[in-house]
């Protein structure tokens, strides 16, 4: 099982790095979770340097495939050569975005007629690409979700690993990471935002 982490220059090490780290709580052989960049190195808006994990076309291979966000997305999309490496199916992937990563998934065509959560400086150019914007941190439908605010990338991993190996082991994971003390209301609060896109069946 491969999650790719899209990662771009200028990226968002919230969104990249905590979906990351919370991916790589499953221990399962087999599993695995990779950086995927359009180069070999990428630097952070905060001139953190990363070096890829994989390719974007690996990425297209995935089963399921995270994009990230970051300062230069709109330049992202305004470069058609890049954007045409990006070949993601939601018929055979997962697909979710943070923030303006929901931006490159709205100029795919991925988010046709379905409402979308992105963040509140990102919101107007979704909007321009058509797409309806929600006032929440987190929304799915069927194999394609989105996420809002640096933070909710807890809700975009939890989703991933909820669809992938089940509802326990996306608890598990949530449990593991949030703050001594308040773990309890960390996985409640988790699992209270993405359980409504879950199948009914695998939360029994």
């Amino acid at each position: 099982m491969h999650i790719a982490i899209l990662t771009f220059e200028g990226f968002n090490e919230l969104d990249s790095l905590i979906a990351l780290g919370i991916l790589n709580r499953v221990k399962k052989p087999g599993w695995k979770v990779s950086i995927a960049c359009p180069s070999d190195e990428v630097r952070s808006m905060n001139g953190v340097v990363l070096r890829a994990q994989a390719t974007l076309e690996d990425a297209a291979h995935a089963d399921a495939v995270i994009v990230g966000s970051g300062m230069l997305t709109r330049e992202v999309v305004a470069d058609a050569s890049l954007m045409a490496r990006l070949r993601l199916d939601p018929a055979r992937q997962l697909l979710a975005a943070q923030c303006s990563g929901t931006l490159i998934l709205a100029k795919l065509g991925l988010l046709r007629d379905v409402p979308a959560c992105t963040d509140l400086t990102t919101k107007p150019w979704v909007e321009e690409a058509g797409v309806r914007t929600l006032d929440q941190p987190f929304v799915a439908n069927g194999n394609v979700a989105t996420a809002g605010g640096c933070l909710a990338s807890q809700y975009l991993a939890a989703w991933v690993i909820a669809r992938l190996e089940g509802v326990e082991a996306a608890r598990g994971a949530i449990h593991y990471v949030a703050p001594v003390g308040e773990k309890e209301a960390y996985v409640e609060r988790a699992m209270k935002n993405i359980a409504p896109f879950l199948d009914v069946a695998a939360l029994a």
